[in-house]
C-alpha cells in the first residue's frame, strides 16, 4: 500500500492512541503495565474498550468500597487493594453497573449517567477477568477473585436484518425520493448518487462501518471489481463487488470527481455535506433516515446491513466458511451463530428425507 493509501489509517490510529493514553493516565499506575502487556495481542479499539470498563471499576472502588473519609482517587489505588477484593465485592460491582454516574474522561466536572443490561455487565466482567488474569500470570498477584464471579446470563436476541423485498424498497426510496419529507428531498437531490452508492456498497459487500469510512478513491479497482479494506486489527484484504454495485459506484464517482474536497480529505471516497470524509455517525443517521420508512420497527444500523448481506450470501451459497471469510470473522462459530439458521422450509424438507419403513 502506498503512503497515500495509509494516511487515514495512520491518522485514526494516532487519534485512538492519544485517547487511550489519556484514559490510562487517569487510572492507577499499574494499569500502564497491563495495557503495555496486552498491546501485541489486541487492537487499539479493544484496549480503549478495556480502558472504559476498568475506569468504571476503579470509580466504583473509590465511591463504594474504600473508606469515604480517605477520599482516595483512582490514581492512588494500588494493586494489592485490587488483589484483596472479595468475589462479593465484584458481584456488588455488577449490580452497581445497572445504574451509575461517572465523570466524563475529558471533563471531570461533567458527569455522564450509564446503564447496563446483562450484555454490558458480562463484557465488563470479561474485561476484569482479563485484567486479573494478566497480573496473575505475571505473578504480580496471587489471587483472582474475578474468576469466582458468574457471568450474567445473556438472552439470545433474534438477528435483525432486512428481507429481500425490504432491500428492494430501500433502494427504490433512495432512487426516487419516495416518502421523504420536503427538507429531506432538498438534500436528497444533492446526495442521491452518494447515498445510493453508500447503501449499495454496504448491502453488496457486508463490510463494517469502520472499514467503510476509511475507504479512499484509489482503494478501488474497477477493472477487477475489487477494493482494499483495513480489517479490525489492521490487516488489509482485497474484497470484490458485483457488476450491479460497480455501476452504482461509477455513477457516484462522476459526481464525486467534480467536488473539491476540504483540504486533507482529497482522497476520501465518500464525503459529507461539508466536503470532508464521512464519519460513522453520519453513516448511521443516513441509514436510519431511509430504513425508518420501509422498516420502522427494526431500527436498522450499519451492522444490520452487514447481517443482511451475510444472510443473503449464506442463503445463496450454503457455504458458512465462505460467509465467515468474506465477513472477516476469525472464528467460524461466530458466523454459524448468526447466519446458519435453518428455515421452516428446510425443516420440512428434512422431515421428508427420513424413511422409517419401506413403502414397497
Amino acid at each position: 500500500m502506498s503512503d497515500k493509501k495509509e494516511t487515514f489509517q495512520k491518522e485514526e490510529n494516532m487519534r485512538l492512541t492519544l485517547k487511550l493514553r489519556e484514559l490510562v493516565n487517569q487510572m492507577p499506575v499499574f494499569c500502564e503495565t497491563f495495557f503495555r502487556g496486552i498491546e501485541p495481542t489486541t487492537s487499539i479499539k479493544t484496549r480503549i474498550a478495556y480502558a472504559f470498563d476498568l475506569r468504571s471499576f476503579f470509580h466504583y472502588l473509590t465511591e463504594e468500597v474504600f473508606d469515604p473519609g480517605e477520599k482516595k482517587s483512582m490514581k492512588e489505588i494500588i494493586i494489592e487493594e485490587v488483589e484483596n477484593l472479595s468475589p462479593i465485592q465484584i458481584e456488588k460491582f455488577m449490580e452497581y453497573l445497572s445504574f451509575y454516574s461517572l465523570p466524563h474522561y475529558k471533563n471531570s466536572d461533567e458527569f455522564v449517567t450509564y446503564t447496563n443490561s446483562n450484555t454490558g455487565k458480562a463484557r465488563k466482567l470479561s474485561t476484569l477477568r482479563t485484567f486479573y488474569k494478566y497480573f496473575y500470570k505475571k505473578e504480580i498477584i496471587k489471587k483472582n477473585p474475578a474468576l469466582l464471579v458468574d457471568i450474567p446470563k445473556i438472552r439470545e436476541k433474534p438477528i435483525v436484518r432486512l428481507e429481500v423485498d425490504e432491500v428492494a424498497k430501500l433502494l427504490d426510496i433512495i432512487e426516487n425520493a419516495q416518502h421523504l419529507t420536503k427538507d429531506q428531498k432538498k438534500y436528497h437531490q444533492i446526495n442521491k448518487e452518494r447515498d445510493m452508492a453508500m447503501i449499495t456498497l454496504l448491502l453488496g459487500t457486508g463490510i463494517r462501518v469502520s472499514e467503510f469510512v476509511g475507504l479512499d478513491i484509489n482503494h478501488f479497482d474497477f477493472n477487477n471489481n475489487s477494493f482494499v479494506i483495513t480489517r479490525k486489527g489492521g490487516n488489509q484484504v482485497v474484497l470484490y463487488f458485483s457488476d450491479e454495485v460497480a455501476r452504482v459506484l461509477l455513477d457516484y464517482l462522476e459526481i464525486r470527481n467534480s467536488i473539491t474536497p476540504y483540504p486533507g480529505h482529497e482522497s476520501a471516497m465518500f464525503l459529507s455535506l461539508q466536503k470532508k470524509r464521512i464519519g460513522v455517525s453520519a453513516v448511521q443517521k443516513l441509514i436510519k433516515k431511509y430504513t425508518e420508512i420501509i422498516a420502522p420497527l427494526k431500527n436498522i444500523s450499519p451492522h444490520k446491513l452487514r447481517s443482511t448481506f451475510g444472510t443473503n450470501l449464506y442463503r445463496e451459497s450454503g457455504d458458512i466458511y465462505l460467509v465467515a471469510d468474506v465477513l472477516g470473522h476469525k472464528d467460524v462459530n461466530t458466523t454459524k451463530k448468526h447466519y446458519a439458521e435453518i428455515s421452516d422450509e428446510q425443516r420440512r424438507k428434512a422431515a421428508k428425507m427420513i424413511k422409517l419403513r419401506d413403502d414397497s
